[in-house]
């Protein structure tokens, strides 16, 4: 097994050989309960389910915390079902930390608070830093944001003060997503 670490969390990542879509619904429920639970109406609540659960594609869902609209997606596993578990366990240790007071409500909102072009953000963020679109090293971010931050620095001659704001906010973008 292997331990993602993200958004402040280590998160067990199991791999899953057999019944795809069965264990993807059996996901995408528990997050819903989870979330259900937690007060949240089951009409605000979006989490799409892959055709082909053993494909590789991103998990997400989206959902609103009164008047705010809250996302989270992964997509660091090769399978989509693999993806929603991670989903499935990062909500569940953040609700529960919020739950049990660990964290307040509004450092739990700011946790997942987006806006709903998020992942096409997150798309041109990975295009500015030259990455692939389905990159999630972290390692890999950063190499390409500190690269290009010392090329297009300002104080440097071939500086250009527009192109580095955008390689800070392509960078800011894709932390959010992974820390």
């Amino acid at each position: 097994m292997a331990i993602i670490k993200i958004k402040g969390c280590e998160i067990n990542a199991i791999p899953i050989r057999d019944s795809f879509s069965r264990r993807a619904i059996q996901y995408r429920n528990n997050i819903f309960k989870l979330l259900i639970n937690s007060g949240i109406n089951e009409d605000d609540i979006d989490i799409p389910l892959e055709s082909v659960a053993m494909k590789k594609a991103p998990a997400s869902v989206d959902w609103y915390a009164g008047d705010n609209p809250m996302h989270y997606s992964f997509n660091g596993c090769s399978k989509f079902v693999e993806n929603l578990y991670v989903v499935q366990k990062l909500l569940e240790i953040k609700t529960a930390a919020l739950m049990d007071g660990e964290i307040t409500p509004e450092d739990y909102i700011a946790e997942f608070r987006e806006e709903r072009d998020v992942a096409e953000r997150r798309r041109k963020a990975r295009e500015v830093l030259g990455l692939d679109e389905k990159t999630m090293d972290v390692e890999a971010i950063d190499k390409a944001y500190k690269t290009l931050a010392k090329e297009h620095h300002p104080d440097t001659p071939t500086g250009d003060v527009i192109k580095f704001k955008e390689i800070n906010n392509a960078h800011k973008t894709l932390k959010r997503e992974l820390m």
